[in-house]
């Protein structure tokens, strides 16, 4: 039987100074917005703030972080497989921060049911791919022209919310199209920073985050820098 997916992908608040990778060293980031996508519905979901006034707010407030959390939690529990790329890192690392409910947030990201893809690549490889990157090696849309995980923040600051709200949607509609149309070819190709093709076989689809962490260690000997699986997995602990 095919999974019942709920692609889900959040925006941080805090601006990021351009060119800096560790965004970590920044924390508390604060959410901006988010979006979750469930593969039998036709639109995603958005969740963000409001003011007094009805507008998205500057960021989104605690209560509201765990309405999402209980959103999460609810659609596992109907079955739902949570999917994302760089969930388990990321995303449900500053969820929990934002939250306050670590312990819920750790066990849906370590839940048997989520499915975090880029981990599964990571784990596979030795190294990480992007969203956009693997979208566009399968032919894919990707993500809008000059937009960016990074730049959201900033567009968000200055007050241009629908664009960042429409950048989230995309971000989740891209998540599950791609972990649909992998799973019916069995194969993730993407493009690569040389622009050739990178090509990763799929034969039994995407594994789970606690799957993945199973698999024997790739050879990253070649690597000057490689990362270890506890980047993705320390706070967990």
């Amino acid at each position: 039987m095919k999974r019942k997916y709920l692609a889900f992908d959040i925006e941080i608040a805090k601006e990021i100074p351009e060119g800096e990778r560790d965004w970590k060293a920044y924390r508390p980031l604060g959410i901006s917005c988010a979006a979750t996508l469930a593969s039998d519905a036709d639109e995603p979901l958005l969740w963000h703030g409001l003011t007094d006034d009805g507008r998205p707010a500057d960021q989104m407030t605690q209560q509201d972080a765990m309405d999402l959390v209980h959103h999460l939690a609810m659609m596992a529990n109907d079955g739902y497989t949570i999917l994302t790329w760089n969930g388990l890192g990321f995303d449900f690392d500053t969820l929990a921060e934002e939250s306050g409910m670590s312990e819920e947030c750790k066990r849906l990201a370590f839940d048997p049911d989520h499915v975090d893809m880029m981990f599964h690549v990571f784990c596979t490889l030795g190294y990480p791919v992007a969203l956009d990157r693997a979208a566009k090696g399968m032919g894919l849309a990707g993500k809008p022209e000059g937009m960016s995980g990074a730049l959201a923040p900033h567009l968000w600051a200055k007050g241009k919310r629908q664009e960042v709200l429409d950048y989230v949607v995309q971000d989740v509609r891209t998540t599950l199209e791609l972990a649909q149309v992998c799973e019916e070819r069995g194969y993730l190709h993407w493009i690569t920073r040389r622009g050739s093709i990178g090509k990763m076989a799929l034969p039994s689809g995407w594994i789970t985050v606690r799957e993945a962490l199973a698999l024997p260690e790739p050879d990253t000997s070649w690597m000057s820098n490689p990362w270890s699986r506890s980047k993705f997995t320390a706070w967990l602990s």
